[in-house]
């Protein structure tokens, strides 16, 4: 549109068919003779009705013609706008039913909550026998569903609130567009950044209405990612969704099974909690990822996520159930990776093997996040061990038991003393006087008992306090795996 100021539009411009056509002309809109008729036919409509419905505060006529006319009009001339196309927050009907007049070929929804405005709209669409406009009479809401493949409004509520608002309502690469006046950066900018992975800024064109000195914008972004109605019927096809409601479902059961070591034994798969191990483990595990595992049909799985994983769309109180941290967002069911078994006659690879006999599933967890984060070579839980999938151990290993080798290992009292271990004791000889072999096994205690006392003679121990007798098991391993590291370094 030009940008320079347009002449004023003539006010004593008279109130008739002739002088709308006139009106729009002059602005670059040329309206059939039928389309004209239609579109006067709306107008003397919103007039009869507007001191009872309060459908306008615009009055004078030319007004009518370029603020609520022209103006719904114009998106039409500046964009290809797309089919169907939800008028959201229509009001009386625009941008929507000048837009059907002008492109009869569109299938419009206009989207109305206020009863009274409702019937009028159906009125409307009845006396000017406009075909492929329906109305949608109820407010539009995150958890509305009208596949479209484009929203239009002139509502003022800012662009991230009516993006978020039509999350189920917009295709795939639908188009949002925003009639706005000029000072939206702020909404266009937070916009952006709020939905950055979701919604990508389209177009931004600043215009003015012509016949006036009012400026405008068109802002229009483009729907990136499928919504969630997409996303279950393309689950559907594949028939990947399984819908859960009752605890005897065999689905169910066996996700409970993955609550115990033993059950994640028994079935090789493991259950990971929290909204950022999860999305880390489907980013860099993807191949281990098996199923998603979500509260109700909102929480989908994300967009990229692998093709053959599995959707348990589970009941509030079963999802709750296997929800033990309390984290409220989607799990994640992954598949254990093989442990091959450990023989203590084939010794240690080159740096720490790291063995654990802890029973504690946390303590496994923390243990094996330890052991990766100082460069261990590996891990060797012991028979007495709780299974490093255990959803606590998973969770407090910070997804470390995906990427630190794991070997399974005999029990504690079956270890020969003749292999080259440190046995870490509150008893042994100062952990700062230890010189480490090249390669090696760093043995820790159970919990509470400690290490038979056939260990004595390889013991080492961390001073500290004399008021404290020792520390917590895996803290202890942490500044035993410090020093070897740092000793390491300094070597």
């Amino acid at each position: 549109m030009n940008k320079s100021h347009p002449p004023a539009a003539d006010l004593s411009t008279p109130a008739s068919m002739a002088g709308m056509g006139v009106l729009l002309q002059n602005a670059g809109i040329r309206l059939s003779a039928f389309q004209l008729r239609q579109l006067w036919a709306y107008h003397t409509l919103l007039r009869d009705r507007n001191p009872e419905l309060n459908l306008t505060r615009v009055h004078r006529f030319s007004g009518m013609v370029l603020k609520l006319y022209l103006d719904s009009l114009l998106p039409a001339v500046m964009m290809d706008l797309p089919s169907p196309l939800l008028d959201l927050g229509t009001g009386p009907g625009m941008p929507g039913i000048p837009i059907k007049i002008f492109r009869p070929d569109l299938e419009v929804i206009l989207a109305e909550s206020r009863g009274k405005r409702v019937a009028f709209l159906n009125r409307v669409i009845e006396s000017l026998e406009l075909k492929g406009i329906r109305v949608h009479a109820g407010r539009i809401s995150a958890h509305t569903e009208i596949p479209v493949n484009g929203v239009i409004t002139r509502a003022v509520e800012p662009i991230g609130e009516t993006l978020g608002r039509i999350q189920n309502v917009l295709r795939q690469n639908g188009a949002a567009v925003f009639m706005k006046g000029p000072g939206c950066d702020a909404e266009v900018e937070q916009a952006i950044k709020r939905f950055r992975d979701r919604y990508l800024l389209l177009s931004d064109k600043p215009y003015l209405l012509p016949g006036t000195r009012h400026r405008r914008r068109l802002v229009v972004f483009e729907r990136r990612e499928a919504p969630a109605y997409a996303v279950r019927e393309s689950a559907r096809s594949l028939k990947t969704l399984h819908m859960i409601s009752s605890p005897r479902n065999p689905l169910f059961i066996d996700l409970k099974k993955l609550l115990t070591g033993r059950g994640i034994r028994k079935t090789g798969k493991a259950l990971v909690s929290g909204t950022r191990l999860v999305k880390e483990i489907l980013q860099t595990h993807p191949n281990q990822c098996a199923a998603w595992v979500s509260r109700g049909e909102q929480d989908l799985p994300p967009p990229g996520a692998p093709g053959s994983l599995k959707w348990y769309c589970l009941a509030p109180p079963l999802f709750e159930a296997l929800d033990i941290f309390g984290t409220h967002s989607p799990l994640l069911v992954i598949r254990v990776p093989e442990m091959p078994v450990w023989n203590p006659a084939e010794g240690f690879p080159p740096g720490c093997t790291v063995i654990l006999p802890f029973q504690d599933p946390e303590n496994v967890g923390a243990a094996i996040r330890s052991a990766a984060a100082f460069g261990a070579s590996r891990a060797v839980l012991l028979k007495e061990s709780a299974h490093p999938f255990h959803p606590k151990s998973l969770r407090a290993s910070g997804g470390t038991v995906l990427t630190l080798p794991l070997w399974q290992g005999p029990p504690l009292n079956t270890i020969p003393l003749e292999i080259p271990i440190l046995a870490l004791s509150p008893k042994g000889r100062p952990l700062n006087t230890v010189r480490f072999p090249k390669a090696f096994g760093l043995l820790v205690g159970l919990e509470g008992p400690g290490l038979p006392s056939v260990w004595g003679k390889r013991a080492v121990s961390i001073p500290m306090a004399r008021k404290v007798e020792s520390l917590n098991a895996a803290a202890a391993l942490s500044v035993a795996l410090y020093e070897w590291s740092r000793c390491r370094e300094h070597r």
